[in-house]
């Protein structure tokens, strides 16, 4: 059938020592997962229901690299995160079974422009143009579960030009995989292709043009980004 428009071309992202790569299908990002960090942005960090927003598939930036300081802002802020990547979906995932859904794990980072959302909370608005803009999701390439296993308790750490700005545990995070898997197939039907942000340690804070970030997971490696 001819198509009106081009048919976009689908984001992937590479598999950790494989030519394969993994096509991405949707993107869900965990608010306030890590007591410290729903400390530092003025939230309860007790275990509250979980939330979780949004970003459209195509802001990803594969294994980093060169990313462009956005428009609209003059505070951009830098999230390490713990990525998720699913092989196996549907609807009402028993806690259980949630682990068997996953294809593997990467680095990412959640690029945040701190201002529009800190207007949007204070008008009760959403959070679209303030985590879903061009290349807000630079992701490490994903290692497979044969070879990372499910880690839960290595270190997550992100510096910038050279200096720590954050640095937790995995086994920090409020609701744990599973749980958030578990949690979002009971509003959305997951499927192979699906990406969770799982939410970042305390000590976010601003970058500008010219700065290079650098974050990583213990054994799902590292990733890269320069501001220009």
């Amino acid at each position: 059938m001819e198509t009106v428009v081009p048919i976009p071309a689908l984001p992937t992202v590479p598999v950790h020592g494989a030519s394969a790569v993994f096509p991405v299908r949707r993107i869900y990002c965990i608010g306030r997962n890590y007591a410290d960090h729903a400390r530092e942005m003025g939230a309860d960090p007790n275990r509250e229901t979980p939330f979780f927003f949004g970003k459209p598939q195509d802001v990803v930036v594969p294994q980093g690299g060169k990313v462009a300081y956005p428009p609209a802002t003059s505070n951009l802020h830098h999230e390490v995160e713990l990525v998720v990547a699913l092989a196996r979906g549907g609807r009402d995932i028993p806690e259980a079974d949630a682990l068997a859904c996953i294809y593997g794990y990467a680095v990412g980072l959640d690029l945040t422009r701190r201002d529009l959302q800190a207007k949007a909370k204070d008008k009760g608005q959403p959070w679209d143009t303030a985590k879903g803009f061009d290349q807000s999701a630079p992701l490490s390439p994903i290692t497979p579960v044969a070879a990372c296993g499910h880690p839960d308790s290595g270190a997550i750490w992100l510096s910038v030009n050279g200096a720590e700005r954050q640095r937790g545990s995995l086994s920090q995070m409020i609701w744990s995989v599973p749980e958030i898997i578990a949690h979002i197939s009971k509003f959305v039907a997951l499927a192979p292709g699906d990406l969770i942000f799982t939410g970042t340690p305390a000590g976010v804070g601003p970058i500008v043009a010219g700065d290079r970030v650098r974050c990583g997971i213990d054994g799902l490696g590292e990733l890269e980004i320069l501001l220009v």
